[in-house]
């Protein structure tokens, strides 16, 4: 009777925690409201697969992917910039403030042949909001072939500085 009542409190216990499953960014699911973040996000621009290549890199073509979740407002990117894994900045990728609009995205590749950024390069995304808006999603997806072998994945940004909207 005792294990009968721990296994179905176990199974409650269970039930409940997928239920309140953490989202994507490690907090419950609610939708926060920002003004503004600063982003910080893994990109790889090679990695090092088996001994078969040694110890030179296979290198990969990396998409940074920008997506306003918001229905009803524009957010602003007013940073774009690239970094090698040292920290040094390679490149800035926006020239002026761009409006991404509602459920809107952008996109911005980094070329196979670009070997400065190494296997610790990311991106710094910046973005601002006259209203309030919800989280925009910010990754990079990179994928490579070598021969016959071909990899693929995505790294998710993660906010390291931010201006939220209380509800």
């Amino acid at each position: 009777m005792i294990l009968s009542f721990q296994r179905t409190c176990l199974f409650f216990l269970l039930i409940l925690s997928c239920w309140l499953k953490p989202d994507a960014y490690g907090g419950m699911t609610n939708l926060a409201r920002w003004t503004g973040q600063l982003v910080y996000v893994p990109l790889y621009s090679h990695i090092y697969a088996d001994k078969r290549y040694g110890d030179k890199p296979f290198l990969l073509t990396a998409t940074l992917s920008i997506r306003n979740t918001d229905p009803e407002n524009a957010i602003t990117l007013h940073q774009v910039d690239f970094y090698d894994s040292e920290g040094n900045l390679i490149k800035h990728y926006l020239k002026a403030p761009l409006s991404i609009q509602p459920l809107g995205s952008m996109q911005y590749i980094v070329h196979e042949s670009e070997n400065q950024g190494g296997s610790g390069a990311k991106f710094l995304v910046s973005w601002k909001t006259k209203k309030d808006a919800t989280q925009p999603i910010i990754e990079s997806i990179s994928i490579g072939t070598k021969m016959q072998q071909g990899i693929s994945f995505i790294s998710r940004g993660i906010v390291i500085k931010g201006e939220s909207i209380e509800e």
